[in-house]
């Protein structure tokens, strides 16, 4: 599996917000998307989803677009939003019901890989009740279950941990390192950075709307002639001028 962005432009309205955006994403790897607020991570990411159109380049997995296939395109993706959006009329169980539906997985399907995760975020008794009456953390979790039972290609995980609890954060984190075991990719934007150093095997840096570096943590280091620095420090001095590598 392979995602290309290629020379993405994208915004709001005319108002381009990032700018000739070009990275791929390869399968079995963890892939860290930094940058401060306001950097283009978010919209970089709902041009991936199709929830934003591009003013200019393209997007493909496996070479697939959402222009040419919509269906196949994001039936390889699963999406987990820094909010939980759940639907209030719908139980636990019918949220797993639904992306089952969603991915054409059976319900059987869906209850067995749901399983493990239920336990593990400590739901297993709440499939009868409805999100409503949930706290943010245990909606995030809902949205962490939902995500992963589709197993699809690519993971795109916009702030995972808000919200969760410290057996959350490890939780999600364990899933995520499962996905990579299982040879899918994983996209996730975070500003926790020593978490992200520690999990993250490649890394996509945006400041101010443009991508000004991207590798692995070793080729940051010899990028910008920093051995051995932590990727706190390679993000300030990338993040603190204008300069782009």
């Amino acid at each position: 599996m392979t995602v290309e962005v290629r020379h993405l432009t994208g915004g709001y309205g005319n108002q381009p917000v990032i700018h000739d955006i070009d990275f791929t994403l390869k399968a079995g790897e963890i892939v860290g998307l930094i940058g401060l607020n306001g950097a283009g991570k978010s919209t970089t990411i709902k041009n991936m989803l199709g929830l934003l159109q591009p003013m200019k380049g393209d997007i493909a997995i496996d070479g697939i677009t959402l222009s040419e296939a919509p269906y196949d395109y994001r039936q390889k993706i699963s999406y987990i939003p820094e909010s939980p959006v759940l639907y209030d009329e719908l139980t636990l169980e019918e949220h797993i019901d639904m992306t089952a539906m969603a991915y054409g997985l059976t319900k059987e399907e869906a209850m067995t890989r749901s399983e493990p995760m239920l336990k593990i975020f400590r739901l297993e008794d709440k499939l009868k009740q409805f999100p409503q009456n949930f706290s943010k953390g245990m909606k995030q979790k809902v949205m962490i279950i939902c995500a992963f039972i589709s197993q699809p290609e690519l993971h795109i995980i916009d702030e995972p941990f808000l919200g969760l609890d410290p057996l959350g954060i490890q939780s999600m984190l364990d899933l995520m390192v499962q996905a990579r075991q299982a040879g899918r990719t994983v996209l996730m934007s975070t500003h926790i950075l020593a978490t992200a150093e520690k999990y993250c095997d490649y890394f996509l840096i945006m400041h101010q709307g443009h991508l000004v570096a991207k590798g692995t943590i070793h080729d940051l280091q010899t990028e910008l002639n920093m051995p051995g620095e932590s990727l706190d420090a390679i993000y300030i001095k990338l993040t603190q001028g204008d300069q782009h590598v």
